[in-house]
């Protein structure tokens, strides 16, 4: 079963449960899918990969949100996105540690041999396919960085 069955599945049981925070949270998720797959000249059908790629726009969405709702003073609907990026969080695959971000940068300069800030981009492509989906592109970006700064 892909990801958009497994959503369209739990979506199901969360209507028939009566559970209003996932199932608003799963249809609104469905529809950002949905408004990918028809995007562009012809309609088709996201791979998984994609899926996860849509999943965490959303879930970086919901981040920012709450961030912002929380400086604004409105903890009720910070608390509200902040619950919508957890249930959101289910269906991504698990996050990578800092560490484990710090380790992958490390590799990749070693491989690529970058030096300085003029290596940045030669790190980050390498990096970027291993962390997609697994990391906040923001997060890596500032590591790699720091890494080729010398700010490590």
């Amino acid at each position: 079963m892909g990801l958009k069955e497994t959503l369209q599945s739990d979506l199901t049981e969360a209507i028939r449960s009566r559970d209003e925070l996932t199932s608003g949270t799963i249809r609104m998720v469905l529809t950002a899918i949905t408004n990918e797959e028809v995007s562009g000249k012809a309609a088709r059908r996201l791979s998984d990969a994609e899926i996860i790629t849509v999943l965490s726009r959303e879930a970086k969405k919901r981040r920012e949100a709450a961030e912002a709702f929380a400086d604004a003073g409105r903890a009720d609907r910070a608390a509200q996105e902040k619950s919508e990026g957890e249930v959101i969080a289910r269906y991504l695959p698990e996050q990578l540690s800092e560490d484990e971000i710090k380790k992958l940068i490390a590799d990749a300069i070693a491989t690529s041999g970058a030096t300085g800030p003029a290596g940045m981009g030669v790190v980050m492509k390498l990096v970027s396919p291993q962390t997609a989906g697994k990391a906040d592109g923001g997060m890596v970006s500032s590591l790699v960085k720091a890494a080729l700064t010398g700010g490590n």
